[in-house]
């Protein structure tokens, strides 16, 4: 059984523990609300975005772009996005089990690992898996240009033949609570997404629809990158908000049930002395 001075030990160092974890949750909770702020700040421009998007595509349904041009996909660049830090719980984890998953599958035959954030970069680089490209710093300070660099990269790859397809991994921000692991086809540029629009009457396009819908498309893969960027950024938070709440609370149980064996410790320690103390005066008034 330990003694009381292990036990007063333990417990300071619990302590200590569980006002880092409560100091990391405010801090990631103070984070989670900045980058919620950026998403809903940038809503209102994806949606006139995409309803641009398909006004002007609802003109020329059958225009032709780079961007637009689905190929069989044999060769595919997957962009994983990570954080830079740990002590989220499993955020990390999740989308990298995922990468290896479509690594092994087979589903194409040649896969290059685009890498955003310090922790898929060491996970490849400790079992050895090569990267295509990598990008260390830009999960830091998320901005629209560095974003937007990211997506002219990935777009050149495409339209020069280098690859079939970009898809993005990522954790998706739902709420608080729930983050979800989404696999999003980033190029070609889904059809899908420039159906179900009306061609807007009474505007006169210059200098003709066929040319905004060849600036619009650039635009609209520039600001997929960085949406996906911004909810990974706030599902990271939320992660590490929920994971140090949790590990506060194991704290806080933790110190309960040591504070209760170091009371018993005591108390046995003092019974024991009393025990002894009345049998030596016993044994003293028996002479």
């Amino acid at each position: 059984m330990p003694n009381t001075l292990d036990l007063r030990r333990r417990i300071r160092s619990v302590k200590s523990t569980q006002q880092i974890t409560k100091a990391m949750k405010m801090v990631a909770a103070a984070r989670l609300r900045r980058a919620q702020a950026r998403i809903m700040e940038a809503r209102p421009y994806a949606a006139a975005m995409e309803a641009v998007l398909r006004s002007v595509a609802a003109r020329v349904p059958s225009h032709k772009h780079p961007l637009l041009d689905a190929r069989e996909e044999r060769s595919v660049t997957l962009v994983t996005v990570t954080g830079d830090k740990g002590l989220c719980g499993a955020f990390n984890a999740n989308v990298l089990r995922e990468a290896l998953q479509v690594l092994r599958s087979g589903r194409w035959p040649a896969v290059e690992l685009v890498l955003v954030g310090r922790k898929g970069i060491d996970f490849c680089r400790v079992r050895g898996i090569k990267p295509l490209a990598t990008y260390a710093e830009l999960m830091g300070k998320i901005t629209p240009e560095a974003a937007f660099a990211l997506a002219r990269d990935l777009t050149q790859r495409f339209v020069s033949g280098d690859t079939d397809a970009v898809y993005l991994l990522s954790n998706r921000f739902r709420s608080i609570i729930r983050q979800e692991v989404t696999l999003q086809l980033l190029l070609p540029i889904p059809r899908a997404e420039l159906e179900g629009g009306s061609p807007v009457s009474g505007y006169l396009y210059e200098p003709n629809p066929g040319a905004l819908l060849d600036d619009l498309l650039p635009r609209h893969v520039e600001f997929q990158v960085l949406r996906a960027l911004l909810s990974s950024q706030a599902a990271e938070q939320a992660a590490r908000m929920t994971a140090m709440d949790a590990a506060s609370k194991n704290a806080g149980e933790m110190i309960d049930k040591l504070t209760l064996t170091y009371n018993r410790v005591r108390q046995a320690s003092i019974t024991k002395e009393i025990i002894e103390i009345v049998s030596g005066a016993q044994a003293l008034g028996e002479r």
